[in-house]
């Protein structure tokens, strides 16, 4: 997945006062009234079972067991509830489900995450990686220097934010978890296996964590990009293969990519984020967004409900302790612009071209309050030609590789090398690779600050930021493809944020 599905899109700053102001806080008081939405929506009664989130105005008994009752009413079967942020997962086949229980007293948000039926078939759109042979394994084996793992010559991104030197000083600690909320890990890959953390780990396909040992790997060796994620934040320096940015901490899997179509549907996200806040993972790593929509607009009734019930899960998450962290997407957007054209949505059926504004539609869990935005850079720390950006919208940013920045490694490859399920290896690029560099140093900086809750995390991980500045053109190809405007000062960019992390800095 290089330009993948689990991180296909872009990312859209959130305004302050969607934090926490309406009943729960987690949906503004002061945004219109939702609407039915048009033809692109409809359900006709011939349609199988839909999945839907319905979200409750509060978690107290009585609200819960009167909604409970009234999805019954209405033709919904209850597939999982999260009382403590009032969410309930639900299937059905009535086409005016949603419409029905918005009625319903008790409940703030209701709406379809799909809008294709349960039973329909999908195609994987995995995009391309990099598969090392074993002949080039063996290859690259053999430029390593002592106290080097095998492959990490060509690691450039270790070396580009100190995590070379960092690991000789504090690898992190066994006490913390980064959670790989995902398309699967592979656990027995030979540079994984050892942080690997099962009690912490599950599926959450469908809404519902599935704990069964094993349940958390990926469907088949194709759906890599979990286990490559994995691998950039907690390889271990073992004498095989690569080495992580935080070797010496846990690493769990969180399964959510939909095993026929790599879709991330929201309920599934909602499970993922209280799995890992009830488990007592210490930060998450979300290279993805939900699907289906690449925007969702507070105007629309499902995608209200799909951000609201999202929201609820990682503020929860958030509340117990757990950093989120989320890729800021490869579209080359500015994602403080004053609107942007969607193409691509519903991308679990037939996709409608849409103009959105930023301020009212938000790209999930990459803009939701509290969630750290990485955007992703190569070798030279320029923006990736493909990473997009914006004003308020980038926290920090992490090596991400780029073809067009070609590093001096043995494989002169610009891209990010990492592990691939099967004892595999392999190189990706994408705000996908950026996001877990920097949930790797996030590790790293709870390791050496045990007590520091999400907030304090959250700044130190910004303080350690290397500052770089606005370019003064950007034209990474030459011919204009991929310009693009830079704007802010040095401390607080478009491109960079706050800066690209440094793992040298988080453990001095």
């Amino acid at each position: 997945m290089a330009h993948l599905r689990a991180r296909r899109r872009m990312a859209l700053a959130l305004p302050i006062g969607m934090a926490l102001t309406a009943s729960f806080g987690f949906l503004p008081s002061a945004a219109a009234a939702p609407v039915d939405s048009p033809s692109v929506n409809a359900r006709s009664a011939s349609d199988t079972s839909l999945a839907y989130v319905v979200n409750t105005r509060s978690t107290d008994a009585r609200t819960l067991s009167s909604v409970r009752k009234a999805i019954s009413a209405a033709g919904g079967s209850v597939v999982e509830t999260y009382a403590r942020i009032g969410v309930f997962v639900v299937h059905s086949a009535n086409p005016d489900f949603g419409k029905q229980v918005r009625a319903v007293k008790g409940v703030a948000s209701a709406g379809a995450t799909r809008t294709t039926p349960l039973t329909a078939a999908g195609t994987t759109d995995e995009g391309k990686v990099q598969r090392l042979t074993a002949a080039e394994v063996k290859s690259a084996s053999a430029t390593a220097t002592s106290g080097e793992e095998p492959l990490e010559a060509n690691q450039w991104d270790l070396r580009a934010i100190g995590a070379d030197k960092a690991a000789k000083i504090n690898p992190g600690s066994r006490n913390v978890t980064v959670g790989v909320i995902d398309t699967g890990v592979d656990d027995t890959h030979p540079d994984l296996t050892a942080n690997f953390s099962p009690s912490q780990s599950a599926s959450c396909i469908g809404g519902k964590a599935d704990t069964s040992y094993g349940a958390w790997r990926p469907a088949t060796p194709d759906h890599y990009h979990g286990t490559h994620v994995a691998g950039e934040i907690a390889a271990a320096r073992n004498g095989v293969g690569v080495a992580g940015v935080a070797p010496g901490v846990k690493v769990a899997g969180i399964r959510v990519a939909d095993p026929q179509t790599e879709l991330f549907y929201p309920e599934s996200v909602v499970c993922a984020f209280v799995f890992a806040a009830d488990h007592g993972i210490e930060v998450t790593n979300s290279s993805y967004y939900v699907d289906p929509w690449l925007y969702n607009c507070l105007d629309d009734p499902d995608q209200r409900a799909i951000v609201d019930a999202v929201n609820r899960a990682q503020l929860y998450a958030t509340h117990k302790g757990t950093l989120n962290l989320a890729s800021a997407g490869n579209s080359s957007d500015d994602l403080d612009s004053d609107a942007l054209v969607d193409e691509s949505s519903p991308d679990d059926s037939t996709p409608v071209t849409r103009t959105v504004d930023p301020h009212k539609c938000f790209d999930v869990p990459t803009q939701l309050p509290g969630v750290v935005t990485v955007s992703a850079t190569g070798v030279n720390k320029a923006k990736s030609y493909y990473s997009s950006y914006g004003k308020g919208v980038i926290d920090v940013a992490a090596p991400g590789g780029d073809k067009l920045q070609i590093p001096g490694t043995p494989d002169a490859n610009g891209r990010i090398l990492s592990t691939l399920p099967g004892n595999a290896y392999g190189y990706l690029q994408g705000t996908s690779m950026a996001s877990p560099h920097a949930a790797g140093v996030a590790a790293l900086l709870k390791s050496r600050h045990p007590k520091a809750t999400p907030a304090q995390l959250q700044a130190l991980l910004k303080a350690q930021a290397d500052p770089q500045a606005c370019p003064a053109s950007y034209d990474p190809d030459g011919t204009g493809t991929y310009k693009a405007t830079c704007t802010g000062g040095t401390r607080d960019n478009s491109f960079y944020g706050r800066g690209i992390v440094n793992a040298l800095d988080a453990v001095k």
